[in-house]
């Protein structure tokens, strides 16, 4: 449902216009003033804005201007008395749609209305569809300056056939990035390959990567080319390449190195004609430190590193990616799109988003599922456990101090605890790699199970 917000000294008036337009589906708010219509704009969300150009305290004209100074496409339809088309071509010239002079019949402020909120419609079509213009080129959407700097090294790299390493949390976009990547490099026409190298186990994924030949092991029944084969004259993607095992990591490496590699169980080497674009959330350096990823694999891989920053740092996308999502999911949902107040998107822009683009992806989706039509405010947005909190409960430091290595056994020992001493999910608790905890548990002496008392 469309909201109005009629603004109008005379009583009879707001009452004649309410009525008229309830009756056509509309909700309706009244102001008996300028300044009590400037309070109501700030306040809620209103498709369209009737403004009357004589009232007391606050004329018509400057509420129009104040409201284009905080929104510049709401549409305004102002009422003028008979014979003040100066004043109505000012308020033409300040951003109103159009106006309507006293007496008017009230079918033709419909029609008014009509054509305003068709304009609006128009606009936001003709927005999106630009949007999914540029999204054949890179499907990343924001105007923040830390993303434009993203987006200018991809355009500078994307025509070499360089190795890119893409660095950043989980649900940053890296993805997208990489698909940007293959989309404007002259490989574009070759195949698009993605890997997740966490999801599979170890033998699993080597023969995913390289694949095999028949009788390679139990249950290989015929020949399988790899992933490398099927990328062959194009891109890859391994994403959470931070996982790969040692074993792996020394085919990897020669992959970047000699261009070639065999299959599991074969003898024939094979080329690869593949541009290797990688992807991890985890820091590599410090991997390479602690003997978890090797060095010369980590310097082949980082030729071109590119560092995508969290949402929290790109606050000013955040509407732009709201709107962008609403536009995606009611369209593909066929479902009426919700509104924002102004509290509830403070309250978006000051979370921290932890799982990123992705966590406010999801939001939006279920936002409107749950909530089409209606105004979002502060207290619909969920809680409980998905509670949205911008500050995590802090360790205290004890009277005496401790040292850094004692707090990081205590962490790992309390996550080792809380997973039955399982090291995938205790590594996934602290944000390590399986590797990574290995070490770290050889390091401070920590027994891989707890001997029974």
């Amino acid at each position: 449902m469309r909201h109005i917000l009629v603004a109008d000294d005379e009583k009879n008036m707001r009452w004649a216009l309410k009525k008229a337009l309830f009756n056509d589906g509309y909700v309706i708010d009244e102001a008996e003033n300028g300044a009590v219509a400037l309070n109501k704009f700030e306040s809620s969300i209103y498709d369209l804005i009737i403004l009357d150009i004589k009232m007391p305290e606050v004329n018509g004209i400057d509420v129009l201007k104040t409201i284009r100074e905080k929104d510049k496409d709401i549409p305004v339809i102002v009422i003028t008395a008979y014979g003040e088309i100066d004043t109505a071509i000012q308020a033409i010239k300040l951003g109103a749609v159009d106006y309507i002079q006293k007496p008017f019949d009230i079918n033709e402020l419909k029609l008014t209305i009509g054509k305003a909120l068709e304009i609006t419609n128009l606009k936001e079509e003709v927005k999106f569809l630009r949007e999914e213009l540029n999204g054949k080129e890179f499907d990343i959407i924001g105007e923040s300056s830390k993303l434009k700097d993203v987006l200018n090294i991809v355009k500078k790299v994307a025509p070499t056939d360089a190795t890119v390493l893409l660095l950043g949390e989980s649900g940053t976009g890296k993805e997208l990035i990489a698909k940007a990547i293959h989309n404007l490099s002259k490989r574009k026409d070759g195949p698009y390959i993605r890997v997740n190298c966490a999801a599979l186990p170890e033998n699993l994924l080597e023969s995913e990567l390289f694949g095999y030949e028949k009788g390679a092991f139990t249950g290989a029944l015929s020949r399988k080319p790899g992933r490398f084969e099927r990328a062959n004259g194009g891109t890859i993607f391994l994403d959470e390449i931070g996982e790969i095992s040692p074993s792996i990591q020394v085919k990897m490496l020669r992959i970047l190195q000699e261009k070639e590699f065999e299959r599991l169980g074969g003898i024939e080497i094979l080329k690869a004609d593949v541009r290797v674009i990688a992807a991890t959330n985890k820091n590599l350096e410090n991997m390479v430190k602690e003997g978890a990823f090797r060095e010369d694999l980590f310097y082949r891989l980082n030729v071109v590193p590119i560092q995508l920053p969290p949402l929290r740092e790109r606050v000013e996308d955040i509407p732009i990616l709201i709107d962008y999502f609403l536009d995606k999911y009611s369209k593909n949902l066929r479902l009426e799109k919700f509104k924002i107040d102004k509290s509830a998107m403070k309250f978006l822009m000051e979370y921290s988003w932890p799982g990123n683009i992705r966590e406010l992806e999801n939001l939006v989706e279920r936002m409107l599922i749950l909530n089409h039509g209606s105004v979002i405010k502060k207290e619909d947005l969920p809680l409980g456990s998905n509670k949205m909190i911008k500050d995590v409960d802090k360790i205290v430091l004890p009277p005496n101090g401790i040292s850094i290595d004692e707090l990081e056994k205590n962490l790992i020992e309390q996550a080792l605890e809380r997973t039955g001493y399982n090291q995938t999910k205790a590594a996934k608790l602290l944000g390590l790699t399986r590797h990574t905890l290995i070490y770290r548990m050889e390091k401070y002496g920590i027994k891989e199970r707890r001997d029974s008392d």
